[in-house]
């Protein structure tokens, strides 16, 4: 018996190991904020290439450079202005609405986005407009996050397939001819 208490108390004033147990503590956290803000600064690198694409797109479109305005038309322009959108043709939906601001009402709070279980739906809000008319254009683009389980990836709010959907909205009036 009085070994084991010898051996006990030169376990517990021994100081070996303690930067490992500093370490197991710590390196958790650290991993947990570089994932986050890993994943942080690729979304807002995202959006902010989004909302160009559709700023400079809707710009073209209002000076009347496009001469017929169609949602591939507008998604291949988008797409080409914000370059690093992966898988941008196939992930972005848009949504073009008539608005009557003397008559406003609301877009609907959820975005139309791309359904990955069935590529095959098409745009169900696409309307081109005629002159002197207000068109709200939003568009929505999916990516799959590079951390997925663990910091941020994990609590950011997710659409079809486990992606994350970046939302950009754009208003214009139709500029007569």
């Amino acid at each position: 018996m009085t070994r084991l208490k010898r051996l006990l108390r030169r376990f517990r004033k021994s100081e070996d190991g303690s930067a490992t147990v500093e370490f197991v503590i710590i390196f958790p956290i650290f991993m947990f904020l570089f994932a986050s803000c890993f994943e942080l600064g690729t979304i807002m690198l995202r959006q902010t290439m989004l909302d160009r694409g559709i700023d400079m797109t809707v710009r073209q479109v209002r000076l009347g450079v496009v001469p017929i305005v169609t949602h591939d038309t507008l998604k291949d322009m988008i797409c080409d202005r914000a370059a690093i959108l992966p898988n941008c043709n196939t992930q972005l939906k848009l949504e073009m609405r008539v608005i009557d601001p003397r008559a406003w009402v609301n877009m609907p709070a959820t975005a139309d986005c791309i359904d990955r279980a069935d590529l095959t739906l098409p745009a169900l809000n696409f309307q081109t407009g005629l002159p002197n008319q207000m068109m709200i254009l939003r568009a929505c683009h999916l990516f799959d996050p590079y951390f997925p389980t663990f910091g941020l990836g994990e609590f950011v709010p997710r659409q079809s397939g486990d992606a994350y959907a970046l939302i950009s909205t754009s208003s214009y009036v139709v500029e007569p001819n």
